[in-house]
């Protein structure tokens, strides 16, 4: 399921009711500007990871209407051919910016903007959340884990968990993004170069007489990376035994054995000690079931003797918050070239959006290499780099902090320029590499599970300005 595939059709059918009104209604060429972004870390985490763009890439790329797409649309009995010749001739016109994958973005920032008619601005929406959303939730959710691992592999094995074939697929391209070391899911190999990794099941074992005989097979068959699953009958009694006889016959060049079940920390330890007794030392423990962040921390604290970890269901849907939460809002229209700004007004504070055209800086201690801030601007506005900058606290406008010696970094690129492709993609494994390194430039405080420091997101003061312009004017009426 690449998004090469023709997905102009997986949309919300009031994309193309809408579409069809802005044809009718004579405005569907007027420039509009849509952000997207989202309200909320999951977790209550300090950060989130951006993912998704790929894909956001293909399918833009690859969008058209197919004879199928319109005889459906006419049998709707609700659009006429004017709308429909538009569908069968259409050129995607657009103009895209984004912030790049595994760069670690927070809230209400634009990590994505789109400049273009309104028609087809507006109908991208359901698509461009649907990836962003999906995938920035598993790399966040992955990243997390990734960070209470300590350095220890992490693989993704919840392709039999996850939401459908998508989330299988494009999950384990996020938790590769996010941190893991590879995946379960051999099809995330085949189309995206995650690394596919395995080792056997219980009914492997069930399959013979004893665990040895299975072992013992499996060791012949696979002696260079031979991982036998000790928890089938009894750990500590028959399992570890069997592998350790195993091991110690036929000598594979890389052993380890997977736990999936029991109290962690306890039969680790005691598998640790088994099988350094019997002098396999260099026989690495892999523990499995259900685990996420906050059990892998645990067990860690309370000793456990563990080399990597598999993690499924808790990672690949984000059981413990699984909704990203992201939005596509209008923020502006141009008219004659002249840019006016658009803003939704709403009770709920959160719910404000901030209004224009924006650039979005990320500025980072020129000692230290550490993010302090990032800010939103009017497009065409600089950072004074030079000069003693002054942000205020999200989370207490009274709070005030003042920057100095830094260096402004804009951190969106460019994907489209009036339709066409002009961005080029990283390979899976330059994203992974340059997630781990912008995870560095975080301060500890902002990378704790529970009560992060909040990250400063703030407006220039042009771009403060004209919200509250906004809201006082649509206070007024």
């Amino acid at each position: 399921m690449l998004i090469r595939d023709n997905m102009s059709m997986l949309t919300d059918f009031y994309e193309i009711t809408m579409a069809n009104g802005y044809l009718e209604s004579g405005i569907s060429e007027e420039i509009a500007y849509f952000d997207l972004f989202f309200r909320k870390v999951p977790d209550g985490g300090g950060f989130a990871i951006m993912a998704g763009v790929q894909q956001v890439c293909d399918y833009l790329d690859n969008l058209h209407f197919s004879e199928k797409d319109i005889e459906y649309l006419r049998e709707k009995n609700i659009f006429d051919e004017r709308f429909l010749d538009y569908l069968r001739n259409f050129k995607f016109a657009c103009d895209v910016w984004a912030v790049p994958e595994g760069t670690p973005i927070f809230p209400h920032e634009p990590i994505i903007t789109v400049r273009g008619p309104v028609m087809q601005a507006q109908f991208i929406e359901t698509m461009l959340l649907l990836i962003i959303n999906h995938q920035s939730l598993v790399a966040t959710k992955a990243n997390r884990i990734v960070r209470a691992a300590q350095g220890r592999p992490v693989m993704e094995f919840g392709t039999r968990r996850a939401h459908g074939v998508g989330a299988a697929l494009h999950g384990a391209r996020a938790a590769y993004i996010g941190g893991c070391s590879g995946t379960a899911c051999a099809k995330a190999d085949l189309d995206y170069g995650v690394p596919s990794l395995g080792t056997m099941a219980h009914s492997w074992v069930q399959m013979f007489p004893t665990e040895y005989e299975a072992f013992k097979k499996y060791a012949e068959i696979y002696p260079e990376h031979c991982s036998l699953l000790v928890d089938t009958y009894n750990v500590l009694k028959s399992g570890v035994p069997a592998a350790i006889k195993v091991f110690k016959e036929m000598k594979p060049q890389h052993m380890s054995i997977r736990i999936d079940s029991g109290d962690i920390t306890y039969l680790t330890q005691e598998a640790r000690k088994m099988l350094d007794e019997a002098g396999l030392q260099d026989c690495e423990i892999t523990i499995s079931n259900s685990l996420d962040e906050y059990i892998i921390r645990d067990v860690l604290m309370e000793g456990a003797q563990i080399d990597s970890f598999g993690v499924g269901e808790r990672l690949i849907t984000a059981k413990s918050e699984p909704v990203f939460g992201g939005v596509y809002k209008l923020a502006a229209i141009e008219v004659d070239g002249e840019i006016i700004p658009k803003i939704k007004i709403s009770e709920n504070i959160e719910k404000i959006t901030n209004p224009g055209f924006k650039t979005l800086y990320r500025l980072y201690d020129k000692e230290t290499g550490k993010a302090q801030a990032d800010i939103m601007t009017l497009d065409g506005e600089e950072i004074p780099e030079n000069e003693e900058y002054e942000i205020f606290d999200p989370t207490a406008v009274w709070k005030k902090k003042k920057l100095k010696n830094f260096l402004a970094k804009n951190i969106r690129v460019q994907l489209f320029d009036n339709g066409k492709l002009v961005y080029n993609n990283p390979s899976i494994e330059e994203i992974r590499e340059y997630c781990a390194e912008q995870i560095k430039t975080l301060w500890p405080q902002t990378l704790r599970f529970e009560n992060p420091q909040t990250y400063y997101v703030d407006l220039s003061k042009d771009l403060f300005d004209m919200k509250q312009r906004l809201i006082e004017e649509h206070h007024e009426d």
